[in-house]
């Protein structure tokens, strides 16, 4: 989970236990994903695939950090979507440990994208080599980290 995010289930379950679960279906590692318009995903990683449980489960072909809405619409479209709806990450993951050596290769290295090490392209890597699932999350993801979504969060969680 992201440090800067509180999570609110709308299922029985919690957000983290849904991706959980999901890994522990699969045995592959596991990104919450949610459904985004096309104005927010530049703000986002990006994902797209295959379904492999209709608008539920995803087998993901591509991770992109922060897509341009014109890569976006020409590269991550997403089965049965409308157009101007993409999947981006929701801030919960299963990763296999795998990840923390590319992660280290990348530091290493110093292979940076836009000045910052990236976790998407780690997440990436880790897919082509070993795949790597999407499940669409049953709930909401708060970011606490930007001001204006601070105050949207202390009134959605004043109210419970």
């Amino acid at each position: 989970m992201l440090g800067d995010h509180l999570y609110r289930s709308s299922a029985e379950a919690s957000c983290a236990r849904q991706v959980v679960e999901a890994y522990q279906r699969s045995g592959t590692s596991v990104v919450g994903l949610r459904r985004t318009a096309e104005r927010e995903i530049s703000a986002f990683g990006t994902a797209t695939g295959v379904w492999l449980e209709p608008e539920r489960l995803l087998n993901i072909t591509e991770l992109a950090e922060k897509p341009t809405t014109d890569y976006a619409r020409t590269s991550l479209r997403v089965p049965g979507f409308p157009d101007g709806e993409y999947l981006t990450v929701f801030g919960q993951y299963v990763i296999k440990p795998r990840l923390f050596a590319y992660l280290e290769e990348h530091i290493r290295n110093n292979v940076r994208e836009r000045g910052e090490f990236q976790l998407t392209s780690a997440l990436d890597r880790l897919r082509q080599e070993d795949g790597f699932h999407g499940l669409v999350v049953e709930g909401r993801r708060f970011d606490i980290g930007l001001p204006e979504h601070y105050l949207e969060t202390l009134r959605t969680f004043g109210e419970a």
